[in-house]
C-alpha cells in the first residue's frame, strides 16, 4: 500500500476537519490564510461552537489520490484522444504514446501541451493539480460544458478505454500511472539542525501537526478571554442562601433556566422582604453590623478602583505617551522633509514618495524574488524587465536603485520604528475603560454618609475620563497643553470612612443578641439574595456563558493534540526510511548529477524506541533553499520520484512534464540518460519544450537502443494541440529534414506556376537558409558520425571507426555552403540576385541526399574493414 493510500486510510477515522485538513494538504502542500480560518471554523464547530458562516468539512476521498503500483498489474497508456473543453484544444485530436520505451511529446510555448499536462495530472491524480482547466475562452458563455478525454490504455497486455471528466471521480487505472511531480520530496531544517529528507507524503503528517499546533496557540488565546470575575458576586456568593450557593458554584453546567427562575421576585415576595428587612433593621443589631461590614467592603473596593482609576491617566502614564508621540511625530517630520526632497525631482510622478508608492515599491521586491531568484533587488540589470510592467529597465535600474537608497534611509526606518512603539502603548491606553463600576444604590448610600464625598467621586470619574480623552487626542494634535490637570483622588476620604464604619460595625456586634430570630432572618436572606441575583442576572449568565465557552474550547484543545499525527508518522516513517532508499536514493543523485547530494540513515534511541530519519549530509548554515541551487532542488525531486517508484515495485508507466526546466546542460544530459535507462523497463513518456533536451533524449536512445516513439504538439488553424508523428524541423535528423525540404520545394514550385514571385522568392531563399542548416547537421551526424554534437559536453570517441572524410566531401560541402550562403541576405529578396528556379532548387537539396546515401555506405565499408583489422 501508497504511503498516499495509506494517509487516506488512516484519515478516514480522523475528525471530518482533520480529514479536510488532510485533503487541502495534499491538493496545495501548504495552507492558506483561508484555509487556516475554514479549517478553525469547523474545528469550533464539530465541538458546539456554531460557524456564523455554516461551513462544512469536506474530507479526503478515495477518488483524489493515486493507487499506486500494484502487484503484478501493468498498466500502460497508448493514447489520448477527443479532448473536449480543454483550453483551446482543437477537437478530434489523438496523441499517441508509444507502449514500451520511450515516449517524448514536444511542444513549444503556446503549442497546447500545458492543457494535456493538465488532463493527465487531473486524471492520474497527481498531487500538483493547482492549474485550472479552463474552456476554450472564444466560446459563448454556457456553451462549454466540463473538461474530458478518451484515454487508450493497456493492463497487463489487454486493451481498452477510460472516459474521464473533470470533476468527476477518475478511473483508478490510470491513478497507476506514476506522474512526475516536483513536490515529490523537500528537504528541511529539523529541529535537531540536521538537513531531512522527507519522502513523498510524510510532508501532509508534518503539515498537520503544524496546523494542530498552531490552533493549540488560538485556543489559549481565547482561554484567556473566558476568564470570569468572580469578584463581582462574592457578595452574593458569600450568603448561605439558595441564590447565593447557585452563584458560589457557576460553571458550564449552570442551569440558565434556574437563574431566570430564581432573579425574579413577585410582589408578594418584595411587599415581604421589605417588611422583614425593617423588623430585622430595628430588632437585629447584629444585621445591622453586617450591613455595614458590607458596605464598608464595598467602599474598600471603591477606594482600590479610584486608585487603580488614577494610575491609568496619572503623570507618569501622561509623560510616558508623550515622549513617544513627540518622538513619532519628530521622526514622521524629518521622514517627509527627506520624503519631499525625494519627491522634488520633476522627472518623478505625483505621489512618488507616499504610502500608496512604498506599498507598490515593496510589491516589486516581493515579485521579484519570484522573478528572478538569482539576483538581489533591485540590482537587477538595465536589461531586465521590469518586475511591475515587465518592459527593459534599462536607465531605469538606476531610478530603482535610487528608490531603494529612499526607502532605506535612516529618517523613514526610525519613522516607522517610532511609530510602531507609539501604538503598543497607545492601543491599550485607548481601550482602557475608567468607568469606577460600580452603581448608583452605592453612591446613594455613601451620599447619606458624606454628600460631599459622593459629589466628589461623581467629578472625580468625570474627570478621569475627560483627561483620557485629553490624553488620546494630544497624542494626534500635540496639544498637551489641553489635557486637564490630574484629578484629585478620594481614595483617603474613601479609607476614612471605612474605618469609620467598621468601628461602628464592631461597636454593633457588641451589643447583639445571639437568639435573634433566625427564622425571619433566614427567610430575609433567601428574598434578598434573589433580588440581588436579578440585579446582576445578566453578568451572572454572561459568565455561564463564558464558562461554558471555556469547556468547549477545552475540548477543542484536547482535539489539536498531536500525539496520534506522531504515532502514524512514525509508523510510516519506519516503513519508507531505511537504508533501501537511501542507497536508492544515493543512486539517483549521483545519476543526475548531483552527486554532492548524499543521504544517510540516522538512527536515534527515543524512551526505548528506535526513530530513523534521512538525513542529507549538507552544511548548516541556511536554508535548505538558500544552500540548494535551483537545478540541485529540481535534481532532489526527480531523484527522489525515480527512488520511490522502483522501491515501490511494479513496472507501470511513469510521466514526466518537463522534468527539466531549469536545470543546466549537463545536468540535462544526466537527466535524459536516466530516463532513457528507465525506458528500457517500464514505459516512460516525456512532455517538453525544450528542444535540446528532446535530442539528448533521441540520441541517448538511439545510443542504447531503446525504443523510441515522438510526437510534437502544434498550433493550426483548426486549433492548439494538434498532434502530429513529425517533429519540428529543429529536432529532425538529416533524412527527415531533407524530405521537409522536398515538401518545401513542391510547394515552392506551385507558387512559381501560379505566377507569385514575391512568395516564390521568399520561399526559395527561407529554403536555402534551411539547406544549410541541414548541411551543417549533416557535417555532425553523417560525416562526423555524432562523434562531436554542438551543446554535448564530451566527445564520442567509438564512432570514429566509422569516420572518413575525402577529398571530395570537402570541395561538395564548401562549394554548397557557399551557394546556400548566397541567398538569404536582403540583395537576394529584393531582386539583385538571381533565384534558382525550382528545378534547380531541387537538385541542391537531391544532391545534399545523394551525398548522404553515398557516405553512409562508405561508412559502412570502412568501419567493417577496420573491425576487421582491429
Amino acid at each position: 500500500m501508497s504511503i498516499l493510500k495509506e494517509i487516506l486510510d488512516w484519515a478516514k477515522g480522523l475528525a471530518p476537519w482533520q480529514s479536510d485538513a488532510v485533503g487541502r494538504l495534499f491538493i496545495n502542500e501548504t495552507l492558506t490564510p483561508e484555509d487556516y480560518e475554514d479549517l478553525y471554523a469547523l474545528l469550533k464547530a464539530e465541538h458546539g461552537i456554531p460557524d456564523p458562516k455554516g461551513r462544512i468539512p469536506s474530507p479526503l476521498a478515495d477518488d483524489k489520490i493515486p493507487t499506486g503500483a500494484q502487484p503484478n498489474v501493468d498498466v500502460e497508456l497508448v493514447a489520448i484522444k477527443n479532448l473536449a473543453n480543454v483550453n483551446a484544444i482543437a477537437e478530434n485530436q489523438r496523441l499517441k504514446f508509444g507502449p514500451n520505451g520511450l515516449t517524448v511529446i514536444y511542444g513549444d510555448n503556446g503549442s497546447g501541451k500545458s492543457g494535456y499536462s493538465r488532463v493527465l495530472k487531473k486524471a492520474c491524480r497527481a498531487r500538483d493539480q493547482r492549474e485550472l482547466i479552463l474552456p476554450n475562452a472564444k466560446l459563448p458563455p454556457g456553451k462549454a460544458g466540463p473538461a474530458g478525454a478518451i484515454f487508450e490504455i493497456t493492463v497487463n497486455g489487454v486493451a481498452g478505454e477510460l472516459k474521464w471528466e473533470n470533476g468527476k471521480a477518475a478511473p483508478q487505472e490510470l491513478s497507476s500511472l506514476a506522474i512526475f511531480d516536483s513536490r515529490c520530496a523537500r528537504a528541511y531544517l529539523d529541529e535537531e539542525n540536521d538537513f531531512s529528507y522527507v519522502p513523498y507524503g510524510l510532508d501532509i503528517l508534518e503539515g498537520l501537526a503544524d496546523l494542530c499546533r498552531q490552533f493549540d496557540g488560538r485556543i489559549k488565546a481565547e482561554q484567556t478571554q473566558c476568564l470570569v470575575d468572580k469578584t463581582i458576586f462574592n457578595e452574593l456568593a458569600a450568603t448561605q442562601t439558595v441564590a447565593g450557593k447557585l452563584v458560589g458554584a457557576l460553571s458550564a453546567k449552570t442551569n440558565v433556566a434556574d437563574v431566570e427562575k430564581l432573579a425574579v421576585l413577585i410582589p408578594d415576595e418584595i411587599a415581604r422582604r421589605e417588611e422583614l428587612e425593617k423588623s430585622l433593621k430595628a430588632d437585629n443589631p447584629k444585621e445591622k453590623a453586617n450591613q455595614l461590614r458590607l458596605l464598608a467592603a464595598r467602599i474598600t473596593q471603591l477606594a482600590k478602583s479610584t486608585a487603580e482609576k488614577l494610575r491609568v491617566v496619572d503623570g507618569t502614564a501622561l509623560a510616558k505617551l508623550k515622549d513617544l508621540a513627540e518622538a513619532y511625530h519628530t521622526a514622521k517630520a524629518a521622514a517627509e522633509l527627506a520624503a519631499n526632497a525625494f519627491k522634488k525631482d520633476a522627472t518623478l510622478l505625483p505621489g512618488t514618495g507616499d504610502e500608496g508608492w512604498k506599498e507598490l515599491f515593496e510589491a516589486a521586491r516581493k515579485f521579484s524574488q519570484a522573478a528572478y531568484p538569482g539576483k538581489t533587488f533591485p540590482q537587477l540589470g538595465d536589461d531586465a524587465p521590469c518586475p511591475l510592467c515587465q518592459q527593459p529597465l534599462n536607465e531605469g535600474a538606476a531610478r530603482l536603485i535610487r528608490f531603494e537608497e529612499f526607502v532605506q534611509q535612516e529618517a523613514e526606518m526610525n519613522a516607522r520604528a517610532c511609530k510602531k512603539a507609539l501604538a503598543e502603548n497607545y492601543k491599550p491606553f485607548e481601550a482602557q475603560n475608567l468607568a469606577l463600576g460600580f452603581d448608583d444604590v452605592l453612591f446613594k448610600e455613601i451620599e447619606g454618609l458624606d454628600e460631599t464625598l459622593s459629589v466628589a467621586i461623581r467629578d472625580f470619574e468625570k474627570a478621569l475620563s475627560i483627561r483620557h480623552k485629553a490624553i488620546i487626542t494630544a497624542c494626534a494634535d500635540r496639544a498637551w497643553d489641553k489635557v486637564a490637570p490630574e484629578p484629585a483622588s478620594p481614595t483617603v476620604q474613601l479609607q476614612a470612612l471605612t474605618g469609620h464604619l467598621t468601628k461602628e460595625a464592631e461597636e454593633l456586634e457588641k451589643a447583639a443578641d445571639e437568639k435573634a430570630r433566625a427564622a425571619l432572618q433566614s427567610e430575609f436572606n433567601e428574598l434578598d439574595a434573589r433580588l440581588k441575583l436579578g440585579k446582576s442576572k445578566a453578568a451572572v449568565i454572561a459568565a455561564i456563558e463564558k464558562y461554558s465557552l471555556a469547556a468547549k474550547l477545552a475540548k477543542c484543545a484536547s482535539a489539536v493534540k498531536t500525539n496520534a499525527i506522531t504515532i502514524k508518522s512514525t509508523e510510516l516513517a519506519e516503513k519508507v526510511v531505511s537504508k533501501e532508499l537511501a542507497d536508492a536514493l544515493n543512486y539517483e543523485f549521483k545519476a543526475l548529477g548531483a552527486g554532492n547530494l548524499h543521504v544517510s540513515l540516522a538512527t536515534r534511541a527515543v524512551k526505548g524506541k528506535t526513530l530513523h530519519k534521512l538525513k542529507l549530509e549538507l552544511p548548516q548554515a541556511m536554508n535548505p533553499t538558500d544552500i540548494l541551487s535551483e537545478g540541485e532542488q529540481r535534481a532532489i525531486a526527480v531523484g527522489s520520484f525515480l527512488a520511490e517508484v522502483t522501491i515501490g515495485g511494479g513496472t507501470g508507466g511513469i510521466i514526466f512534464d518537463d522534468p527539466v526546466s531549469s536545470l543546466d546542460h549537463k545536468r540535462r544530459e544526466r537527466v535524459a540518460t536516466r530516463l532513457v535507462q528507465e525506458a528500457s523497463k517500464r514505459q516512460v513518456i516525456v512532455l517538453t519544450h525544450d528542444v535540446y533536451f528532446l535530442s539528448v533524449l533521441m540520441e541517448e536512445a538511439g545510443r542504447i537502443g531503446v525504443v523510441i516513439t515522438t510526437q510534437s504538439l502544434s498550433r493550426r488553424p483548426e486549433g492548439f494541440g494538434v498532434a502530429d508523428p513529425k517533429l519540428p524541423f529543429e529536432a529532425m535528423g538529416t533524412k527527415a529534414r531533407v524530405g521537409a525540404l522536398r515538401d518545401m520545394q513542391q510547394r515552392i514550385a506551385k507558387l512559381y506556376q501560379d505566377g507569385d514571385e514575391p512568395e516564390f522568392r521568399k520561399q526559395t531563399v527561407d529554403c536555402y537558409r534551411q539547406l544549410r542548416i541541414v548541411w551543417e547537421r549533416a557535417v555532425e551526424e553523417v560525416l562526423f558520425q555524432n562523434v562531436v554534437l554542438r551543446f554535448r559536453k564530451g566527445v564520442e570517441t567509438k564512432p570514429l571507426v566509422r569516420v572518413v572524410v575525402e577529398d571530395d566531401d570537402y570541395k561538395l560541402i564548401e562549394h554548397a555552403m557557399t551557394k546556400c550562403s548566397n541567398y538569404p541576405h536582403d540583395q537576394a529578396l529584393m531582386g539583385g540576385v538571381a533565384i534558382p528556379d525550382p528545378e534547380e532548387l531541387l537538385a541542391d537539396i537531391n544532391q545534399l541526399d545523394d551525398w548522404r546515401i553515398a557516405v553512409v555506405n562508405r561508412t559502412d565499408v570502412v568501419a567493417k574493414r577496420r573491425k576487421a583489422c582491429a
